[in-house]
């Protein structure tokens, strides 16, 4: 399948989105996701550096789904998400030990992020070519899986008392942990010290383990059959 020709009025909105991400919002995404882990160890003892973390995140997340989908009902559905979880990003921010905040705001942010991450995926199969920002895409939807799996940890925690233990003596396992032990387990590196200990917890980590490997199984085979289907349609040498 190859790339449709956009209508004027398409073309001028991409001009409009591109002015604000340029030319490869994939990549300004990606960034965003690996700045705000170095940056949010500095700022995580701060409700107002949470805060701002967590809305600049999402409008750049929901922007990012903006640029690369082009259809109006998906992108309604973002922003149907992505709106209410800003608001609990804030109510997190201020009251981050109340249970019912962050049972709600995990359970607004995970599906948001998992909406973006098929987002994402989908416009890395909606054709046959690979452009650059298709290979930062592949990235940036690797890290927002990550940040999904992360707040369902967070809801499993709120819900069932001690799913997680850790170095430390607290009872539950900070944002950062979590997410920590969600990249651990979704690159399959082991490397994480928080582990879960409820069933409720270990049945999510293996899901997310699957996840993983299904994700870089779905990675290899797009290129390997871009590569195939370039040499079959290469005319041959004399």
């Amino acid at each position: 399948m190859t790339r449709r020709a956009l209508h004027p009025r398409d073309a001028s909105r991409d001009q409009r989105v591109h002015g604000v991400l340029g030319q490869h919002p994939s990549a300004v995404l990606l960034g965003v996701q690996l700045v705000a882990v170095l940056v949010y160890p500095f700022l995580q003892d701060s409700a107002a550096g949470r805060a701002v973390i967590g809305v600049v995140q999402i409008g750049v997340v929901t922007i990012a789904v903006w640029a690369v989908r082009r259809t109006p009902a998906l992108n309604w559905s973002a922003a149907f998400l992505g709106l209410p979880a800003i608001v609990f990003t804030v109510l997190e921010a201020i009251w981050p030990h109340t249970d019912w905040i962050v049972l709600v705001s995990a359970c607004l942010h995970a599906p948001f992020y998992f909406y973006v991450s098929y987002a994402m995926i989908r416009y890395l199969f909606h054709d046959d070519r690979v452009t650059t920002d298709e290979l930062y895409a592949t990235g940036a939807a690797f890290t927002v899986v990550a940040w999904g799996f992360a707040y369902l940890y967070a809801a499993v925690q709120v819900v069932v008392d001690g799913a997680f233990i850790g170095t430390t003596s607290a009872d539950h396992r900070s944002w950062f942990e979590l997410l920590y032990l969600s990249f651990s387990v979704l690159t399959s590196v082991g490397l994480s010290d928080v582990v879960p200990v409820a069933a409720h917890a270990r049945s999510l980590v293996m899901i997310e383990m699957v996840a993983g490997v299904l994700y870089v199984a779905l990675v290899v085979a797009r290129l390997v059959g871009l590569v195939v289907t370039r040499n079959a349609t290469r005319p041959p040498r004399d």
